[in-house]
């Protein structure tokens, strides 16, 4: 759970809206799990802008081609500080630090054949000058044949563990599927943890069409793993990762996850790649779904708008503990049901919505933090319509607490709202339980493009 100044500030973010964002999180949002800050692409190029990138930009490095912060958008970077400033002042407030990275070396390090430090190599003799990222222009890949070429990564990561590094975002790493630059980074990455002593989880971006069959390989090699390429403040975005996100949810475990990408939500666009400075386009039911939907698919959490400078609303909506009480307090995650609706069965125009049903079981979380809803079960009922829709009885309520449950009391807790029903049979947002036996269900009214989120305890 973390910020990331992509959707805010994309190539172009400053040291002093890294802090303002640090911050604000370790004030407002901390206690309710977020705890990372991600400074992402183009970091070390002094002539960053809004909207693309710079082809053969004086990128800052050092004397082995390794890229350094900017000074002049990073003032604390000056004198060959690198990040190691402003990882501590992060550190500081409770918070890990994490920066973005492509994958391969920079063109400028091979123009001017730039050391390998450690070895007899340049970089001319470690790049592949045909193995480049299609929509950047920074880096030359890497020859994997050479063995210069795990020294560069292993010497790149070096640097960033002497600055305190938490966190590492690495692209053009899955589209298409670099094996080995993912096994030549997971490798440097451990010597960095053996050398300094201390963790830095590994990104992989970004995801078109990952194929699960790689999970294993994943696993073993990252901490996170994208499974869509950028996703942005449109519904449309939102409505293509529930079958992402239904095919991966098997495949979740603690400490490696498929990752849905960030959170547009909040004052996003300041300086971005797309769009205008705007607070994010999805409604309040839009960014509900959105957040339940990332949970009960045990997603990482990383949102992308300016903190300081989002609305009430949003803070209000990324405070709330059923996020991370769900993302890591949660077993048996699964879609349901996923049906197209008609408004009459023999009129294929008259297709209404999907409705879209998540259930998971309420577990002890993995540092031992006990759920709020221990020994219940976790629901979402999910509605793509574009207009309010009456549930009819057919969500069972023994498809999400189980055949042998189904007759006992429950209580119906909103995710969103803390609210509960004395009585435990009625939510005042809504979800209710009505019937007896076989034929007890969910009924209640989704909101256009919305989502009951619930929790089920046994009263």
């Amino acid at each position: 759970m973390g910020w990331n100044s992509w959707d805010s500030y994309g190539t172009t973010v400053t040291e002093s809206e890294v802090l303002a964002n640090a911050r604000f999180m370790a004030e407002h949002l901390k206690d309710a799990g977020w705890d990372t800050i991600v400074v992402d692409i183009d970091w070390y190029d002094p002539t960053a802008r809004a909207h693309g990138y710079n082809a053969n930009a004086q990128l800052i490095l050092d004397e082995y081609g390794r890229q350094l912060p900017d000074p002049e958008r990073f003032p604390s970077a000056a004198d060959g500080h690198g990040f190691a400033p402003l990882a501590e002042q992060i550190h500081a407030m409770g918070l890990k630090f994490g920066v973005h990275m492509m994958r391969g070396i920079p063109r400028l390090a091979v123009d001017n054949n730039l050391p390998v430090k450690g070895t007899p190599y340049t970089a001319q003799e470690v790049a592949d000058l045909n193995h480049v990222c299609k929509w950047n222009p920074d880096n030359y890949g890497l020859n994997h044949n050479h063995s210069g070429a795990q020294a560069w990564y292993d010497e790149q990561l070096d640097l960033f563990a002497s600055w305190g590094l938490d966190f590492l975002k690495v692209d053009d790493m899955q589209t298409p599927f670099h094996s080995a630059e993912i096994a030549a980074y997971h490798n440097a990455i451990a010597k960095a943890e053996a050398k300094y002593g201390r963790s830095i989880s590994l990104s992989l971006s970004p995801g078109g069409w990952v194929s699960t069959g790689y999970t294993e390989f994943l696993r073993d090699s990252a901490q996170m793993w994208r499974i869509s390429d950028d996703l942005w403040d449109r519904w449309e975005d939102i409505y293509q990762q529930f079958p992402r996100l239904a095919r991966w949810a098997p495949f979740q475990t603690t400490g490696h996850w498929a990752d849905a990408d960030m959170l547009p939500l909040g004052h996003i666009g300041l300086r971005a790649e797309r769009g205008a400075d705007r607070q994010s386009r999805l409604t309040e039911d839009e960014s509900r779904t959105l957040l339940a939907l990332w949970c009960m698919g045990r997603s990482p959490l990383m949102v992308g708008g300016d903190l300081p400078t989002s609305t009430s609303e949003t803070i209000e909506l990324l405070a709330n503990p059923a996020l991370r009480e769900v993302t890591a307090g949660s077993t048996n995650n699964h879609e349901t049901v996923y049906e197209r609706i008609f408004e009459r069965w023999d009129d294929e125009n008259s297709y209404l919505g999907d409705l879209v049903v998540w259930a998971a079981d309420a577990a002890e979380c993995a540092d031992g933090t006990p759920s709020a809803h221990s020994g219940g079960h976790y629901a979402a009922i999910f509605w793509t319509g574009d207009r309010d829709y009456e549930l009819p009885a057919t969500i069972e309520l023994q498809s999400i607490v189980g055949l042998s449950q189904r007759n006992d009391p429950w209580t119906i807790t909103n995710l969103f709202d803390d609210e509960t029903n004395a009585t435990g049979e009625t939510d005042v947002t809504g979800a209710r339980i009505e019937g007896e036996g076989e034929d007890r269900v969910i009924r209640g009214t989704i909101p256009a493009h919305g989502v009951l989120w619930f929790a089920l305890d046994p009263r």
